[in-house]
């Protein structure tokens, strides 16, 4: 049984995420090693990664694949797109915030479902960076770092960098690169996809070559560069896609006029990530400007998701919650704003992380009677009724916010976390259970149904969840931990031992691949 002080040291290893982002720790940071697994021939899966060589002329590259997509079947893209991401979540700070990921992730499907050739599941996430960059990987996972969003000026800006990532992936830009990667055992190959991610899109290539021994690895960095009329070609399926999609088509060449601009500012040793991974020349400039004037002019408000996604991650950077106090006390006073609404949200969340609680329920009151069911209000209201001491009221608000908003994932899982809080943790389990239906690779789900299945006296289900969490985030060796302690239980039902007995081998195997790559 998970109980005494086993459970109390569970608890406390799945309180290390933080509470506001969701953002995992550094300790798990670099949980797999990615030494000697960028061999050379592997070149990326990675859509939305640039340089300047593209003023150049296109790399070309061998022929090795039929380009219509048969290198790898949907059903193999899709697990080697799910072992990138496990990758990615050891090596970076990804944004596990239920608010910003369903933000994001809202915002990707919209235009996905404009897309005329998209297919499959598309899953965008967050990175707690300040680069202004974006990239993606196979199965149609596309990162966008939090500087990103911050810097664009309209919710349009924000649609044509996600529009044009998606038509990479759509028109199987480089598929015909798969079959390199078919040499190496999935996980690794999605490791090394991932380093090559990560070294790319901070325009930090060291972070890639480093995990290289003994390879052209330079050679590597150059054979991922899309070429030229792939770059053409993303720009005018996603111009269309964003015409399609209700934005306005002339964002994304106002974005890269305005991130051209801007390079005049820099030497080129010191140029924004963007802009390094993501050439802007005056031709393709231009070139967008006139795919976007055949369509209709459409001019479209920001949405009030948008202008409170942007705000919340703005009060995310703050290094103290003072610092937020003193912007937006300042910025509302003088009128100094892009959106009202969405910068007295920041202010409340600020005063809520200072403790200022009475200022801040002041401040929200005039927010829900222009909006009382607005998501992130409900959350915000939420957390300020339990931290000024009445955790049942906060459960209630988001009891009812449910209730308008059926399943909703954010107020799931918050409204999840505040039954634990209370000790109802019974009611958990199958309140999670149906959000991972739909979201299957949600490592808050999995958390929090640890936490619940352990405080109901539910030991071994605990583990197995544990074993899910730790494998999503790229911690096999704590997954295949948890999953041992499990089937030690004698209580165990057979279904439940074999399954898990199942998921240990195929979790085995997978950690035994990359060790092998490494010696």
């Amino acid at each position: 049984m998970w109980q005494g002080a086993t459970k109390s040291a569970h608890r406390r290893e799945l309180s290390d995420c933080d509470p506001v982002s969701g953002v995992m720790p550094a300790k798990y940071n670099s949980v797999i090693s990615i030494r000697t697994l960028l061999l050379s021939g592997i070149v990326a899966l990675l859509f939305g990664i640039t340089s300047q060589s593209l003023a150049a002329n296109d790399i070309r590259l061998p022929d090795i694949g039929n380009p219509s997509g048969n290198v790898l079947t949907p059903a193999q893209e899709k697990r080697l797109g799910r072992a990138f991401m496990r990758s990615i979540r050891s090596s970076l700070p990804v944004i596990q915030d239920p608010l910003l990921s369903a933000y994001i992730q809202s915002l990707g499907e919209r235009i996905v479902q404009a897309n005329e050739n998209a297919s499959g599941g598309f899953q965008f996430f967050l990175i707690d960076a300040q680069q202004v960059n974006a990239f993606a990987g196979p199965g149609g996972h596309i990162g966008v770092y939090a500087g990103l969003i911050t810097t664009t000026e309209s919710e349009s800006e924000l649609a044509s960098v996600l529009a044009h990532e998606v038509a990479h992936v759509t028109q199987k830009h480089l598929v015909r690169t798969y079959d390199a990667v078919q040499t190496m055992s999935l996980p690794a190959a999605a490791v090394a996809i991932a380093a090559i991610a990560i070294g790319a899109a901070t325009d930090n290539p060291d972070m890639a070559l480093a995990a290289a021994t003994g390879v052209q690895a330079g050679m590597m960095q150059r054979e991922i560069n899309f070429t030229r009329s792939h770059e053409e070609e993303a720009d005018s399926i996603g111009i269309k896609t964003l015409a399609e999609a209700g934005f306005d088509p002339t964002a994304m060449p106002v974005f890269f006029s305005r991130m051209g601009k801007a390079s005049r500012l820099y030497d080129n040793g010191k140029l924004p990530e963007f802009l390094r991974t993501h050439p802007v020349t005056t031709n393709r400039i231009a070139d967008a400007y006139g795919r976007a004037g055949t369509f209709p002019y459409r001019q479209r408000a920001d949405s009030l998701d948008y202008h409170l996604a942007r705000e919340r991650l703005r009060v995310m950077a703050f290094k103290d919650p003072r610092e937020g106090i003193d912007f937006y006390s300042k910025s509302l006073n003088d009128g100094r704003y892009r959106n009202e609404e969405a910068h007295r949200y920041g202010y409340v969340l600020s005063l809520i992380g200072n403790r200022q609680y009475e200022q801040a329920r002041e401040q929200l009151e005039r927010l829900t009677r222009e909006s009382p069911e607005q998501v992130e209000y409900l959350v915000a209201g939420s957390d300020l009724e339990k931290l000024s001491g009445d955790p049942q009221a906060g459960l209630e608000i988001l009891k009812t916010g449910l209730k308008t908003h059926p399943a909703n994932y954010p107020l799931t899982i918050y409204y999840a976390q505040a039954l634990l809080d209370i000790g109802q943790p019974q009611k958990v389990i199958p309140l999670l259970e149906q959000q991972l239906q739909g979201r299957p690779d949600s490592v808050l789900a999995y958390k929090l149904l640890a936490q619940a299945a352990g405080d109901s006296g539910r030991g071994s289900e605990g583990h197995g969840y544990l074993a899910e969490y730790y494998y999503l985030i790229g911690d096999l060796k704590s997954a295949l931990n948890h999953l041992e302690t499990a089937l030690r239980d004698r209580d165990l039902s057979y279904y439940e031992s074999a399954r898990m007995a199942a998921r240990l081998k195929e979790i085995r195997q997978e950690k035994e691949d990359l060790e092998a790559r490494e010696k």
